[in-house]
């Protein structure tokens, strides 16, 4: 079997190629003999990043029209759109009769739309061409939900039928694992952290979904408390007004802001902290959950989306905005080692529930289902 997976624009989104090369390596593994074959958009990514119609043009006429009328001369037995936000795809792969998937990672700009703002540089052009590709969807032989949190999304702001959609997870990586004590001891050493100080950690961008500010609301009354704690924050760094917030409640001594390290880098961070805080809002998945307890880290998240089915029982839910829950939270982990390491051993645990190979071969089943029900159709 030929399978043409269809990319986002190199570069473009680095949690899709994160998707993209896990979902692969999965299916080499869990069906060697299929070949794959691996598209996307030719986009000069300097350019289009700047703020002039002549570069926005050019991403659009790629992006809408030249890409897509490319992929009616591929040959392969079935097409996975990798993003919803390439669900436009599904238009023109339904015209060429080619059968395809597609899968939806989350659905935040229909839900919450203030989360586009400040993302774009053309927001009305951008939300309204957005809001028309993840439609498209509607057009593919099936869809792909990272949770069932996003199929839920999926049947209620896009009227697709729940038959149509089937919950595949995501995974996470294999370089995520415990490291070995010398080598986290070596890096909190190394940034001065005392071994009674507890490193709380968040991992992923700014947008105001992320929650940042409770979580400094926290570090606030944890300061207060007098409890040995620091925060370091992974990722985007902090906004204008995180910023004056730490410093009117004078935080500048227990927050640290790591940057956006490489694969490897933040593999030491996840394994030297000892608590991961995601405090989300909302979450098509949530995958930074799974990669802090792989390595060892006990999580405190929201209660809230997708997370719970994630988490499992192996991190302590708390209502989002609930700054004195997240606090008891911490408080709890540092005042009981034991239970603890009995939450990251929990989460060890669950993470081997959630492997790329197992993912590809839910995938793999689903494209084999699609092709046989438009075989029989012909």
């Amino acid at each position: 079997m030929r399978i043409a997976i269809l990319r986002r624009a190199p570069k473009a989104s680095f949690s899709m190629d994160v998707y993209a090369d896990g979902l692969i390596r999965g299916l080499k593994v869990v069906r060697p003999n299929w070949q794959i074959i691996e598209c996307s958009p030719v986009l000069n990514i300097a350019s289009v990043r700047q703020s002039n119609w002549i570069a926005g043009g050019q991403k659009y006429y790629e992006r809408y029209w030249r890409y897509p009328r490319t992929l009616k001369n591929l040959d392969a037995d079935i097409f996975h759109v990798i993003d919803q936000s390439d669900g436009y795809l599904c238009y023109w792969l339904k015209r060429y009769k080619k059968p395809n998937v597609v899968t939806c990672h989350d659905l935040i700009n229909l839900i919450k739309p203030d989360t586009f703002q400040g993302r774009a540089k053309f927001p009305l052009i951008s939300i309204t061409a957005w809001k028309l590709a993840i439609q498209g969807m509607r057009e593919a032989n099936h869809i792909l939900a990272v949770s069932s949190h996003t199929k839920k999304d999926a049947v209620e702001h896009l009227a697709i039928a729940p038959h149509n959609i089937t919950v595949v997870p995501n995974a996470v990586d294999a370089i995520f694992h415990p490291l070995l004590p010398d080598d986290i001891d070596e890096f909190r050493r190394r940034r001065g952290i005392a071994k009674d100080t507890l490193c709380l950690l968040n991992v992923g961008s700014n947008n105001a979904r992320k929650n940042i500010l409770t979580i400094l609301k926290t570090l606030a009354v944890l300061n207060t408390q007098g409890l040995p704690v620091m925060f370091w924050k992974v990722g985007a760094d902090f906004n204008a007004e995180q910023k004056h917030f730490i410093k009117i409640h004078h935080l500048e001594s227990c927050i640290a802001y790591l940057g956006r390290p490489d694969e490897a880098t933040l593999v030491k961070i996840y394994n030297a902290a000892d608590v991961l805080l995601a405090p989300s809002l909302y979450e098509g998945f949530g995958l930074t959950v799974l990669e802090a307890m792989a390595c060892g880290a006990a999580v405190v998240a929201a209660n809230a989306t997708s997370i719970p089915e994630v988490a499992g029982d192996a991190a302590i839910l708390t209502a989002p905005l609930d700054v004195d829950a997240i606090v008891k939270a911490i408080q709890q982990l540092y005042d009981h080692p034991r239970y603890r390491e009995q939450l990251v051993q929990r989460g060890l645990e669950r993470v081997k529930q959630f492997t790329w190979e197992k993912t590809a071969a839910h995938v793999a089943n689903v494209y084999e289902q699609v092709l046989d029900k438009c075989s029989a159709y012909e």
